[in-house]
C-alpha cells in the first residue's frame, strides 16, 4: 500500500501528525508513506522513521490553480492507493482531486463556528483534540488512537552544534501572534527567580523574529542567561531540548518540539484553547482560565478586550512555583 499524507503547515500541526503516522505504520509495516509539506516546515517531519519520502510544495513556484494542478499531475504518476488530507484547504483539495484516488480528510471545525469566533460572537470551544481528529481520518483502516506521543527527529550534527549548552533550563519567548506571548518582563523575572534559587543560567531559544525581545531580556537579567535566539535551527533546538532540564514556553512550535523529544515542558496558554491537546505527566499547563478565554483560534495582534488578563494574571512567581513543585528537576 502506498499513501500520500498532506499537511502543508504549520510546524506544530505537522508534528501533531506523527502519532497517527506511527500508528498506521505499526498496523501496516509494509506500507509506503509519502508526506507533502511546504519547504518552510519540512524540518517538522524530515527524518521521521515512519516517512519514506518527503515531497516539497514550493509555494513560490506553485502560485496559481494551474501550477498546483500540474504539480499534482506529476504526483499522480506515483500511483498512490490513498490520500490522507490532513490539511483540508484549497491547495490540498486541488492536489487530491487531481490525483484522483480515494481521499480521507480529518474533521475540521464547522465554518459557522470559525466565523462566529472571529466575529467575537462566541468563545472558542474545541470539538476534540487535533491529534484525535487526525486519527478520525484513518478510521476505515482500523487505526486505534494511541495518545499524543509526538516524535521529533534530529541528527548527530544537530547535537554537536548545541553540546556546550545542554543540561540547562530553557525558555522560548516566541509565538505566532502577539496575544499568545507571555510578557517579556515576566520571562525576565522568571529567569531571575530560577537563577537565585538554583544558581543556574537559563538558555533562551527562538527565531530571528524573537531577537529584539530576547535582547530586552538580556538587559533585564544581566549575565543570568545564554541567549541563542536566532542562532539555532529548529532541528538544533530539538537536540538542545532533548538534553535540557525543562522548557518554559508559549503555545508555539517549541512546545510541540519539546514534547516530541520528551522534555519536561511548562506551556503558557492565554487566548487559545488548551483543549486542542492532551497533557501528560511531562506536560504542565499554565492557564489562568479567564472568563473571556479562549477568545481566539490562533491568537491576535492585540487583546480584543484591551486588558490581556489571560496572560498578565499568570505571574512569574506562579510559574516558578510550578517548576519548584518538581524538586528534582534542577
Amino acid at each position: 500500500m502506498k499513501i500520500l499524507v498532506i499537511r502543508l503547515s504549520s510546524f506544530g500541526d505537522i508534528i501533531l501528525t506523527t502519532p497517527v503516522i506511527a500508528a498506521f505504520k505499526n498496523k501496516y509495516p509494509d506500507s509506503k508513506i509519502d508526506f507533502l509539506v511546504l519547504e518552510n516546515f519540512k524540518d517538522a517531519i524530515n527524518g521521521n522513521k515512519n516517512i519514506d519520502n518527503i515531497i516539497i510544495f514550493d509555494k513560490q513556484k506553485l502560485k496559481n490553480y494551474m501550477d498546483i494542478k500540474n504539480f499534482a499531475k506529476k504526483l499522480k504518476k506515483e500511483n498512490y492507493d490513498y490520500i490522507f488530507d490532513l490539511h483540508s484547504k484549497f491547495r490540498s483539495k486541488i492536489i487530491a482531486n487531481t490525483i484522483g484516488v480515494k481521499t480521507y480528510t480529518y474533521k475540521k471545525r464547522k465554518l459557522w463556528k470559525t466565523l462566529f469566533v472571529k466575529l467575537r460572537l462566541i468563545k472558542y470551544k474545541v470539538d476534540d483534540t487535533i491529534v484525535k481528529n487526525y486519527f478520525g481520518a484513518f478510521k476505515d483502516f482500523d487505526i486505534q488512537y494511541t495518545g499524543e506521543k509526538l516524535e521529533f527527529s534530529f541528527s548527530e550534527q544537530d547535537m554537536e552544534k548545541v553540546k556546550n549548552y545542554i543540561d540547562y533550563p530553557v525558555i522560548s519567548t516566541g509565538a505566532s501572534k502577539n496575544t499568545k506571548k507571555w510578557p517579556i518582563e515576566y520571562f525576565a523575572q522568571l529567569i531571575n527567580l530560577i537563577y537565585e534559587k538554583y544558581n543556574k543560567k537559563i538558555v533562551i531559544i527562538g527565531g530571528k523574529e524573537d531577537i529584539e525581545d530576547t535582547k530586552k531580556i538580556e538587559q533585564l537579567v544581566n549575565d543570568k542567561c545564554i541567549n541563542l535566539s536566532g542562532k539555532l535551527s529548529l532541528k538544533e533546538s530539538g537536540a538542545l531540548l532533548s538534553k535540557s532540564k525543562f522548557l518554559v514556553c508559549n503555545d508555539s512550535a517549541p512546545f510541540h518540539i519539546s514534547r516530541g523529544v520528551g522534555t519536561k515542558t511548562y506551556v503558557i496558554f492565554g487566548p487559545t484553547s488548551p483543549n486542542m491537546f492532551e497533557f501528560y505527566k511531562n506536560d504542565t499547563l499554565i492557564y489562568a482560565d479567564e472568563k473571556c478565554s479562549p477568545c481566539s483560534l490562533h491568537g491576535d495582534v492585540r487583546c480584543p478586550k484591551g486588558h490581556f488578563r489571560c496572560m498578565v494574571n499568570i505571574t512569574p512567581q506562579f510559574v516558578f512555583d510550578q517548576i519548584c513543585s518538581f524538586k528534582k528537576i534542577i
